[in-house]
């Protein structure tokens, strides 16, 4: 019987990316679920924010040095990274709110709509093609989302909504904003000044809003800043390994973690219409996905032949 052939450096390197962006979706799960934890030990919002990214700088400052180095702190667009900074941290304080007011699960689903937001935000506002395939994915995924609301008859709460829906679009527009700014500004120079930003930010509101917590709960703030900066940086990695199209499909076991951390944790269990609605979204992303793969292929010149 003839042994398998070794992956080619090629596969070795789509391997890792997938591993880096499972890590990172892992990670993503965990920040989420030390966010409710942590709320329910009286952590307010603010303080929520300023531990994601009062922790997470070390991780970050300690990447930048091991990688790019001194140079990536350098930008050309300040006012961009000011206006990127506001979206984000508006974005980041809605989903944390979310997060804490809705089951992980159905937080995580509707969270799971921002792609959708981002292909009707580059139509409206870049005047970027969108084809009927792409039209009808987005409208899929949309009402997925309206099933995960269960109108008419929902018991989740209706701010925990409007905060998942609206941090949905927030995060979709920071992706339009991030496609402009990636023109000239590298992936470390964004992740550190938004972190700077939210540092910054944090700091100002923390004599407001701060109060006196046991280790546990100082623990679990710590586990937040770790977890995002973990996130963050493996969710860089992945990209830098292997195409979108292949990592970016992996984001959905975020939505298995959560629904395993809500049972586990909280003795919440995924509703029928939570599972028929993030069954639709994970749908139309896959789907609108793949569009996009063929798209930017049908851009490619043609590969010429080697030799």
């Amino acid at each position: 019987m003839r042994s398998p052939a070794p992956p080619t450096p090629a596969q070795e390197r789509r391997l890792a990316g997938i591993a880096l962006r499972v890590a990172a979706v892992t990670a993503f799960a965990v920040l989420a679920a030390a966010i409710k934890l942590s709320s329910a030990r009286d952590v307010s919002l603010a303080e929520i924010m300023f531990a994601r990214n009062a922790f997470a700088m070390p991780l970050i400052v300690g990447w930048i040095a091991a990688g790019p180095g001194r140079a990536a702190l350098r930008t050309r667009r300040p006012a961009a990274h000011v206006i990127r900074a506001a979206l984000g941290l508006g974005s980041m304080a809605l989903n944390f709110g979310a997060i804490i007011l809705l089951p992980l699960a159905d937080a995580t689903a509707i969270g799971f709509s921002a792609p959708l937001f981002a292909t009707l935000l580059s139509a409206l506002l870049l005047g970027e093609a969108v084809g009927p395939h792409r039209w009808a994915a987005v409208a899929l995924g949309f009402v997925g989302v309206v099933v995960v609301m269960q109108p008419g008859g929902s018991a989740i709460p209706p701010l925990g909504l409007a905060m998942a829906i609206v941090a949905a679009l927030g995060v979709g527009t920071v992706n339009i904003t991030l496609r402009q700014i990636s023109a000239t500004e590298g992936v470390a120079t964004t992740v550190f000044w938004f972190t700077a930003a939210g540092l910054v930010v944090g700091a100002l509101l923390m004599p407001f809003f701060a109060t006196a917590h046991d280790p546990a709960t100082w623990g679990l703030m710590i586990v937040i800043g770790l977890a995002g900066g973990v996130a963050q940086i493996c969710l860089t990695g992945s990209l830098r390994l292997a195409p979108v199209a292949v990592v970016a499909p992996f984001d959905y076991v975020q939505l298995l973690w959560a629904s395993l951390l809500g049972w586990a944790i909280w003795a919440t269990h995924p509703t029928p219409h939570m599972a028929a609605g993030a069954a639709l979204i994970v749908a139309s992303g896959l789907y609108t996905l793949y569009r996009e793969h063929l798209f930017h292929r049908e851009r490619l010149p043609a590969t010429p032949p080697e030799g």
